[in-house]
């Protein structure tokens, strides 16, 4: 791996890839979105060139001369006032990078990044892994979907010939959440007191740079079409807020459990207010409160035995992410 393209790079969890094959002595260059705030990669060696995944003649220059295409690239969002374009950037933006990346003749290999939420939940507390069939067709999420199919087109892609790799990041935390995404806003709707209830589910968290060590270590290690979890501990939805309230060192208040029934109801009226009023996203959905309300508890082994990957304690991960966020003024 001598010079890649990163797609995404300027995001959360993209900018963190760029730091780390920076540090491999890899030559990086950046896809930026045009507009894009681009602080995550201020000071960088890295090239930067400005296109949209959907110009394919912005894509064909932005791939020319890579070994290693890491596309990271995609809309992660709950609530949105056109659907439109997170089906067009996810899928149509995806096929666009992967059909070049198969028709050229000098990248060696394709690192995917998809998301947990491409992969299906299992029963219970059951541990779902990367064989788990995914069965979130009727959860009305509108990004889970575009997930799922777009990982769909990349494994097709490698069943044809192209040397792709695909990773599944679970819910990751830390530093440089410029967005910041909905992970990152999850710590601040606690802390800030916008969220003072849990609720019965739970999830699978990770630290950022993790995630990103993960990207790297496929692209060395990771078998042509298959798919890592990379994840780090599941943990309930009310653990969780424990572990964000100690992390930012302070007390816990009380913390009310809300029926499904009763959270459905109350981000209906969010989500009409955003729909109908604000324009803006709501604190949450009832899809979002219907697919956290499951036990999103991962399996992680195959990445730690294939990959090598090895995990930091979630605890560092959730300061860094606090500490950062009260730099950059984004919570007391």
């Amino acid at each position: 791996m001598k010079k890649a393209l990163v797609t995404g790079a300027a995001g959360f969890i993209g900018s963190h890839v760029v730091r780390q094959l920076l540090d491999e002595n890899v030559t990086v260059r950046a896809l930026i979105r045009p507009g894009e705030n681009t602080a995550n990669l201020k000071g960088l060696d890295v090239e930067m060139m400005e296109g949209d995944v959907l110009d394919i003649g912005k894509v064909k220059k932005a791939i020319k001369g890579v070994d290693t295409l890491f596309h990271l690239a995609a809309i992660y969002a709950i609530w949105m006032k056109d659907w439109k374009q997170i089906y067009e950037v996810n899928i149509q933006g995806s096929r666009n990078l992967l059909w070049e990346a198969f028709t050229s003749d000098h990248v060696k290999r394709v690192v995917f990044t998809s998301s947990i939420a491409a992969i299906g939940v299992a029963p219970g507390k059951k541990l779902s892994n990367e064989e788990t069939p995914f069965n979130q067709y009727d959860l009305g999420s509108h990004y889970v979907l575009t997930k799922y199919l777009s990982q769909q087109e990349a494994l097709g892609f490698a069943e044809r010939g192209l040397d792709l790799v695909v990773v599944n990041p679970a819910f990751p935390f830390g530093a440089n959440d410029i967005g910041p995404t909905p992970t990152g806003k999850m710590i601040l709707d606690i802390l800030s007191g916008l969220n003072r209830m849990t609720f019965d589910g739970g999830i699978n968290i990770v630290d950022v740079k993790d995630v990103a060590k993960g990207h790297i270590l496929a692209a060395k290690k990771g078998r042509s079409g298959q798919r890592y979890i990379l994840g780090n501990k599941n943990v309930t939805i009310s653990e969780f807020m424990d572990m964000v309230y100690k992390a930012a060192g302070q007390k816990k208040p009380f913390l009310p459990k809300l029926p499904y029934a009763m959270l459905k109801g109350g981000t209906f009226a969010l989500s009409m207010w955003s729909d109908w009023v604000s324009k803006k996203p709501p604190l949450s959905t009832p899809v979002e409160i219907r697919y956290a309300s499951n036990y999103l508890f991962f399996d992680n082994s195959k990445a730690r035995k294939e990959l090598g990957l090895k995990f930091r304690p979630v605890e560092e991960s959730l300061k860094e992410a606090i500490e950062w966020f009260r730099e950059n003024k984004m919570v007391k």
